[in-house]
């Protein structure tokens, strides 16, 4: 018996040290990355006074701003181009001897895969949490007009694209900063705010769409598979192995290959989603019309404007770029391997992706929990609710799935994992694509790049390191900087190109198949 207990003792000694030396290791990392993460922070959420004692990130009304102005001046092309973007996207308008990799649909879900992730649970139940059923109001809205930047964006990052000798393509704001810029003699300029965005794009490749989405998913499997009686307790970096292979195995092959996956994991998991709040809604529809009633006449209260708008999109969005990442860039990159020579229906697509994001998924999730009354009773409820069980924005959606079905926050964990395997796949071409901007298209350059990510997948599946997570969401947020200041100067070009685009199906020179 006491060499048992010996034995018990050494070992719970050793567990002891691991875990002495895993948040040594967490406080060590948050020593060196904490002083740079302040400063970077201060720089891109620098705050305006907007009265009342509230403050506006700049961030925001520079993203809010680009969108709305390209709404105007696109005349609403979020709207009368909608059916149109149905067209394409069914093929309707594919020609077989266009150069690209990916067709529309498969450039759809591969960008949707890096926009629809944990943020699309997580983010929206703090956005209501803030501002109460109005934020969902302001979250629709934000949706509308994100899908005229996610257009003009698109559009660019397939016209400037590049087509490399092995059939390959490379697009994005790197290269419609540097060449479209270069082409209005801003050529410099252009070239400046082209590496600004590689730069932000690798590290937020790294920060935002790995490790931050792994985290998350490595917390909600051991949430669900016993908290600290979970096998998977103390090490998380098990599963960050397992998702690391998975990721390596689908990122070797390039857009094609994770295209492939995209075009089948995004419908899947989406539908998984939607079909579970249907089936809340469905089991409360007498609440249908109060949760509607409250989103409406929540919507101009001071609290739900401030927790609509500054809640889901920098709190809410924080934890998944901006949600559907309209004004980020980052989306254009896997456009720009549509196999079409013209980029203006490419970016109609696009437009689809906020519609489908924001619109519908993030809408769902907003219901769910409004008349599940976790939100129904205003912002004050949920917030003390999540003040007095410590609940985490994540465990607000699964509370208010499971109140209608028990059996569901398992089905959400299942989601959340996909959803970020989704995104850190997506991501993973993303960076790619500004790494090779920077280093050369090689091969050696490519397996470095991929190598160092799937690195990252086991290193953010085993910390807890806050500064690097909120590092890593500041790049993302980095990227819109240049990218919307280069698309002011882009717009009248696109604008062109729509007349000249939309004349020839009107006059039936782009023909739709029957």
């Amino acid at each position: 018996m006491f060499g048992f207990l010996s034995a018990v003792g050494v070992w719970l000694g050793k567990c002891a040290q691991q875990v002495a030396a895993a948040v040594s290791i967490d406080d060590a990392i948050n020593g060196v990355m904490a002083p740079v993460t302040a400063a970077v922070m201060k720089v891109i959420f620098f705050t305006l006074p907007v009265g009342g004692g509230m403050e506006i990130p700049f961030v925001l009304l520079w993203l809010v701003g680009g969108a709305l102005f390209f709404t105007v001046f696109f005349r609403f092309i979020n709207l009368r181009g909608f059916k149109h973007a149905l067209d394409v996207v069914r093929g309707k308008y594919d020609a077989p001897d266009h150069k690209g990799e990916v067709s529309h649909f498969q450039a759809l879900t591969a960008a949707l895969s890096g926009t629809v992730g944990v943020g699309n649970i997580a983010g929206v139940a703090l956005a209501v949490s803030v501002g109460g059923a109005g934020a969902t109001f302001w979250m629709i809205l934000a949706g509308l007009l994100g899908m005229s930047s996610k257009f003009v964006e698109c559009t660019l990052g397939l016209k400037y694209r590049r087509n490399n000798a092995d059939g390959s393509v490379s697009g994005g704001p790197m290269y419609y900063l540097r060449d479209g810029l270069a082409n209005k003699g801003f050529g410099t300029l252009g070239k400046v705010l082209a590496v600004i965005f590689a730069v932000a794009c690798i590290g937020g490749s790294f920060g935002g769409g790995n490790m931050v989405q792994v985290n998350t998913a490595t917390k909600q499997l051991i949430a669900v598979t016993g908290g600290e009686q979970s096998f998977l307790y103390g090490q998380g970096w098990v599963f960050g192995l397992l998702v690391a292979a998975v990721v390596a195995v689908i990122i070797i092959g390039g857009i094609k290959s994770i295209a492939k996956v995209t075009d089948k994991l995004v419908p899947f998991m989406v539908g998984i989603y939607i079909l579970g709040a249907l089936l809340v809604i469905g089991a409360n529809l007498d609440a249908v019309p109060f949760a509607f009633k409250s989103i409406v006449a929540g919507a101009f209260a001071p609290g739900a404007i401030y927790g609509g708008i500054i809640g889901v999109v920098i709190q809410g969005f924080k934890r998944a770029a901006f949600s559907n990442e309209a004004g980020i860039g980052s989306a254009s990159i896997a456009h720009s391997a549509a196999k079409t020579d013209e980029p203006i229906s490419e970016g109609l697509v696009s437009l689809l992706e906020p519609f489908i994001d924001t619109v519908v998924i993030c809408t769902m999730t907003a219901l769910v929990i409004v008349i599940s009354n976790y939100g129904g009773a205003g912002a004050e409820a949920l917030a003390l609710q999540a003040s007095q069980e410590g609940f985490q924005s994540i465990n607000l959606t699964s509370a208010a799935f499971s109140s209608a079905l028990p059996w569901f926050p398992p089905v959400l964990s299942l989601a959340v994992i996909l959803f970020a395997l989704s995104t850190m796949i997506s991501w993973s071409y993303y960076g790619l694509k500004a790494w090779t901007f920077l280093f050369g298209e090689s091969k050696r350059a490519e397996f470095i790049y991929k190598a160092v990510f799937c690195g990252f997948v086991v290193v953010g599946s085993a910390i807890s390191a806050s500064s690097v997570f909120d590092f890593g969401d500041a790049m993302i947020f980095a990227m819109c900087f240049p990218n919307i200041l280069g698309l002011y100067f882009l717009a009248p070009e696109v604008l062109a190109d729509l007349k000249h685009y939309m004349a020839r199906v009107k006059s039936g020179e782009i023909r739709k198949h029957t």
